[in-house]
């Protein structure tokens, strides 16, 4: 068998998506600047195989040039841990000294095909 029924994508995401952090990407290097940080973010009721952040996630203001983000992932750990999920960003955003990162409420969306 190679397809997931609807009910075990949606348990699938409910029993990994609790507890996790959001990672901001530069390529394939998670941002390392000292002013930056994983958000821990919380996620909707996952219904058709589907979920999204149920809040607007804030990342602290950047101390340093973060450069350019490009994807975005999520960890079971705020630090080290294991990486769950990993996609480009819908959009590059390059975060300079004294710019934020955010990512709105619903626009973290995480799918199971």
């Amino acid at each position: 068998m190679n397809h997931m029924s609807v009910y075990l994508k949606n348990k699938v995401l409910r029993d990994n998506l609790l507890g996790v952090y959001v990672a901001l990407f530069n390529g394939d290097v998670e941002v390392g600047q000292p002013s930056y940080k994983r958000q821990q973010a919380t996620f909707v009721e996952p219904s058709e195989g589907q979920t999204s952040n149920n809040a607007d996630i804030l990342f602290p203001i950047a101390g340093e040039a973060w450069g350019e983000i490009t994807h975005i992932g999520i960890y079971d750990s705020s630090a080290a841990g294991n990486l769950l999920f990993k996609s480009p960003a819908e959009f590059v955003k390059n975060i300079d000294i004294s710019s934020q990162y955010k990512i709105p409420r619903n626009y973290l969306i995480v799918r199971l095909r």
